[in-house]
């Protein structure tokens, strides 16, 4: 994985990584997603919505696209309309409150010819939280955790339905860079305009957990029952108002085994043991049941597993699959608390 920094103001920092990216030969517009003129006018449309909810990162991507000698338009149109084309990203996630502990866990699960260019950024700019996040691609975000103690995790939801406002990946990064807890994050999310479908898990060092199940036209928050203790998410909606007027996912490969990776989580959260930092990476290394068992040779894995503890205000990243490789502890953030 990558490990970029990202510091000072919005644009100054796009600028940085923009142009060391180009000066290293990398052009970051070279693989576009098909549909490019649909997603420039969606992006377009998106705009005014930006401008209104966080135009901070907006002011980053112009940086980035100057950095990289691009037009803004062709940066915006990529990074806009992420996550409301139907990407091919399936995740796991979950958190959960026990001992006195309360953890996040996320499983990132993408096609394997992405893995060299995962990122695992450290941003602190000017007028927002610090925090570290994990992205397949830049300036958005897929999971992470801020200076406050609040974490986020997504994973991708299919659905046909789309609105201008921001997609999954933007929407967790604006929540990690001005939010400090879970129901900060949950009111975020209320008034936000959202552009795709989604689930985000959240987590805050007060033990606070929720998934909030969203789309373009409707927000459902799961918390836990008074004896579960945990939330959990795959790659489907499983509140019923969510689920209404939806075909339930198939279970294949052309979902990564949703379906079986969602039962692996119930299934687990139903007999947890008494160490939850030990069962959380077990579990998210396939020790309870099918969780990141992929085969290879089919294009796909998990391309990082990423570990939040948030009572102690630490973290793990495994830069791979995490039953071959191991996790590590991200101090990048430790300045901050």
């Amino acid at each position: 994985m990558i490990h970029s920094n990202w510091q000072g103001s919005h644009y100054e920092a796009g600028f940085q990584y923009g142009a060391q990216a180009r000066q290293a030969g990398v052009c970051l517009l070279t693989k576009l997603p098909p549909n490019q003129a649909e997603r420039l006018d969606f992006s377009r449309a998106c705009l005014p919505l930006y401008e209104r909810h966080f135009p901070q990162v907006l002011s980053e991507i112009r940086g980035i696209a100057a950095g990289q000698k691009v037009p803004f338009d062709r940066m915006a149109a990529f990074l806009l309309s992420m996550y409301a084309f139907t990407p091919d990203a399936h995740c796991s996630c979950f958190a959960f409150s026990q001992n006195g502990s309360t953890i996040l866990g996320r499983n990132s699960d993408f096609f394997t010819w992405i893995e060299p260019v995962c990122d695992s950024a450290y941003y602190a700019l000017d007028g927002a939280y610090p925090f570290i996040g994990n992205t397949t691609a830049w300036s958005e975000l897929e999971d992470g955790l801020n200076a406050c103690g609040l974490t986020a995790g997504l994973t991708y939801v299919y659905s046909d339905r789309r609105r201008p406002g921001l997609n999954a990946g933007m929407l967790v990064r604006c929540l990690l860079e001005t939010c400090g807890s879970t129901d900060q994050a949950i009111a975020a999310l209320e008034r936000l305009p959202i552009a795709s479908a989604q689930t985000i898990t959240l987590a805050d060092a007060s033990g606070r957990i929720a998934v909030v199940e969203c789309d373009c036209d409707r927000l459902e928050v799961r918390r836990p029952g008074p004896a579960e203790g945990a939330v959990f998410a795959a790659n489907g909606f499983v509140s019923p108002r969510m689920r209404h007027g939806r075909p339930p996912a198939p279970n294949s490969q052309e979902d990564l085994f949703s379906l079986d990776r969602y039962q692996t989580l119930e299934q687990a959260f139903s007999r947890r043991p008494d160490n939850p930092l030990a069962f959380a990476f077990d579990l998210l290394s396939g020790g309870q049941g099918f969780l990141c068992q992929y085969d290879r040779e089919n294009g796909a894995d998990t391309v990082w597993s990423a570990v939040y503890d948030l009572t102690g205000r630490r973290c793990w990243l495994a830069e791979g699959n995490p039953s071959r490789t191991p996790y590590r502890e991200e101090r990048r953030l430790h300045p901050m608390w």
